[in-house]
Protein backbone atom coordinates (compact mmCIF):
# COMPACT_ATOMS: atom_id res chain seq x y z
CA UNK A 1 0.00 0.00 0.00
CA UNK A 2 2.85 2.34 0.27
CA UNK A 3 4.03 1.65 -3.42
CA UNK A 4 0.76 2.29 -4.43
CA UNK A 5 -0.28 5.48 -1.83
CA UNK A 6 3.21 7.08 -1.06
CA UNK A 7 5.20 6.72 2.34
CA UNK A 8 2.87 9.75 3.75
CA UNK A 9 0.05 8.61 6.33
CA UNK A 10 -1.51 12.26 5.56
CA UNK A 11 -2.24 11.62 2.33
CA UNK A 12 -2.17 7.64 2.09
CA UNK A 13 -5.06 7.12 3.83
CA UNK A 14 -4.70 3.28 3.77
CA UNK A 15 -0.97 3.45 5.47
CA UNK A 16 -2.69 5.60 8.02
CA UNK A 17 -5.01 3.24 9.26
CA UNK A 18 -2.40 0.53 9.17
CA UNK A 19 -0.20 2.79 11.02
CA UNK A 20 -2.99 3.14 13.94
CA UNK A 21 -3.36 -0.64 14.20
CA UNK A 22 0.27 -1.16 14.35
CA UNK A 23 0.15 1.39 17.55
CA UNK A 24 -2.72 0.25 18.92
CA UNK A 25 -0.93 -3.26 18.94
CA UNK A 26 2.15 -1.78 20.75
CA UNK A 27 4.52 -1.65 17.67
CA UNK A 28 6.93 0.92 18.54
CA UNK A 29 7.41 3.56 16.41
CA UNK A 30 11.14 2.75 15.09
CA UNK A 31 9.83 -0.21 13.54
CA UNK A 32 6.74 1.30 12.37
CA UNK A 33 9.14 3.37 9.94
CA UNK A 34 11.33 0.96 9.01
CA UNK A 35 8.50 -0.83 7.67
CA UNK A 36 7.41 1.96 5.69
CA UNK A 37 10.63 3.39 4.42
CA UNK A 38 11.29 -0.46 3.26
CA UNK A 39 7.89 -0.47 1.42
CA UNK A 40 9.18 2.94 -0.02
CA UNK A 41 12.46 1.33 -1.04
CA UNK A 42 14.59 2.53 1.57
CA UNK A 43 16.19 5.04 -0.57
CA UNK A 44 19.26 2.95 -0.91
CA UNK A 45 18.41 1.52 -4.23
CA UNK A 46 16.78 -1.83 -3.09
CA UNK A 47 13.56 -3.35 -4.93
CA UNK A 48 11.37 -4.70 -3.01
CA UNK A 49 8.58 -6.89 -3.20
CA UNK A 50 4.57 -7.78 -1.93
CA UNK A 51 4.78 -11.83 -2.46
CA UNK A 52 2.17 -13.50 -0.39
CA UNK A 53 2.55 -17.55 0.48
CA UNK A 54 -0.22 -20.19 1.40
CA UNK A 55 0.14 -22.97 3.22
CA UNK A 56 -1.56 -25.52 6.01
CA UNK A 57 0.34 -25.57 9.50
CA UNK A 58 -0.47 -28.29 12.06
CA UNK A 59 -3.68 -30.67 11.83
CA UNK A 60 -4.52 -28.48 8.28
CA UNK A 61 -5.11 -24.71 10.26
CA UNK A 62 -5.26 -22.22 6.89
CA UNK A 63 -2.08 -19.90 6.84
CA UNK A 64 -1.68 -16.43 4.79
CA UNK A 65 1.44 -14.64 4.91
CA UNK A 66 2.31 -11.54 4.15
CA UNK A 67 5.92 -10.77 3.09
CA UNK A 68 7.81 -7.52 1.40
CA UNK A 69 11.27 -8.87 0.46
CA UNK A 70 14.13 -7.77 -1.15
CA UNK A 71 15.22 -11.78 -2.09
CA UNK A 72 12.74 -13.70 -2.87
CA UNK A 73 14.68 -17.52 -2.57
CA UNK A 74 15.90 -16.10 1.14
CA UNK A 75 11.74 -15.59 1.89
CA UNK A 76 10.51 -18.50 0.14
CA UNK A 77 12.99 -20.65 2.33
CA UNK A 78 12.43 -19.14 5.24
CA UNK A 79 8.45 -19.91 4.74
CA UNK A 80 9.31 -23.44 3.65
CA UNK A 81 11.50 -24.12 6.82
CA UNK A 82 8.98 -22.76 9.25
CA UNK A 83 5.97 -24.49 8.00
CA UNK A 84 8.15 -27.64 7.59
CA UNK A 85 9.56 -27.57 11.20
CA UNK A 86 6.06 -27.23 12.77
CA UNK A 87 4.08 -29.66 11.56
CA UNK A 88 2.63 -28.17 8.08
CA UNK A 89 3.29 -27.21 4.80
CA UNK A 90 4.22 -24.42 2.48
CA UNK A 91 1.76 -24.81 -0.50
CA UNK A 92 0.89 -23.21 -4.08
CA UNK A 93 -0.77 -20.05 -4.87
CA UNK A 94 -4.47 -20.09 -3.96
CA UNK A 95 -3.79 -22.89 -1.56
CA UNK A 96 -5.96 -21.67 1.38
CA UNK A 97 -7.24 -18.33 0.56
CA UNK A 98 -10.34 -19.48 -1.28
CA UNK A 99 -10.96 -20.28 3.14
CA UNK A 100 -10.78 -16.71 3.72
CA UNK A 101 -13.25 -13.79 2.38
CA UNK A 102 -10.80 -10.40 1.98
CA UNK A 103 -12.65 -7.23 2.91
CA UNK A 104 -10.44 -3.88 2.44
CA UNK A 105 -6.59 -5.07 3.64
CA UNK A 106 -8.34 -7.77 6.58
CA UNK A 107 -8.41 -11.66 5.16
CA UNK A 108 -11.30 -13.55 7.18
CA UNK A 109 -11.53 -17.17 8.13
CA UNK A 110 -14.93 -18.46 6.64
CA UNK A 111 -14.40 -21.61 9.22
CA UNK A 112 -12.03 -21.79 12.30
CA UNK A 113 -10.30 -24.61 12.83
CA UNK A 114 -9.91 -26.16 16.31
CA UNK A 115 -6.53 -28.26 17.38
CA UNK A 116 -7.03 -31.22 19.64
CA UNK A 117 -3.89 -32.11 20.57
CA UNK A 118 -1.28 -30.24 22.76
CA UNK A 119 1.59 -30.98 20.14
CA UNK A 120 -0.62 -29.28 17.63
CA UNK A 121 -1.31 -26.63 19.88
CA UNK A 122 2.70 -25.64 20.66
CA UNK A 123 3.47 -26.95 16.79
CA UNK A 124 0.68 -24.02 15.86
CA UNK A 125 2.35 -21.37 18.04
CA UNK A 126 6.02 -22.06 17.25
CA UNK A 127 5.09 -21.64 13.73
CA UNK A 128 3.43 -18.04 14.42
CA UNK A 129 6.43 -17.14 16.31
CA UNK A 130 8.32 -17.92 13.79
CA UNK A 131 6.86 -16.23 11.22
CA UNK A 132 6.30 -13.10 13.71
CA UNK A 133 9.75 -12.92 14.30
CA UNK A 134 10.64 -12.98 10.58
CA UNK A 135 11.77 -9.46 9.40
CA UNK A 136 10.20 -9.85 5.64
CA UNK A 137 6.78 -10.87 7.18
CA UNK A 138 3.86 -8.14 7.27
CA UNK A 139 0.93 -9.94 8.25
CA UNK A 140 -0.20 -13.02 9.14
CA UNK A 141 -3.71 -14.53 9.01
CA UNK A 142 -4.86 -17.88 9.68
CA UNK A 143 -8.26 -19.79 10.82
CA UNK A 144 -7.07 -21.17 14.32
CA UNK A 145 -9.54 -21.39 16.51
CA UNK A 146 -7.55 -20.49 19.74
CA UNK A 147 -9.10 -19.66 23.03
CA UNK A 148 -7.21 -19.86 26.40
CA UNK A 149 -8.09 -23.76 27.59
CA UNK A 150 -5.34 -24.10 24.80
CA UNK A 151 -2.65 -22.58 26.30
Amino acid sequence: MVKEGGPNPESNFKLKDVIAKAKANNMPNDTIARSIQKAAGGGDGTNYEAIVYEGYGPSGVAVIVETLTDNRNRTAGDMRHYFDKFGGNLGQTGCVSFMFTREGDEYNPIAMVKLTTEEDVKNMEKLLDHLEDNDDVQEIYHNWEWDEEEA
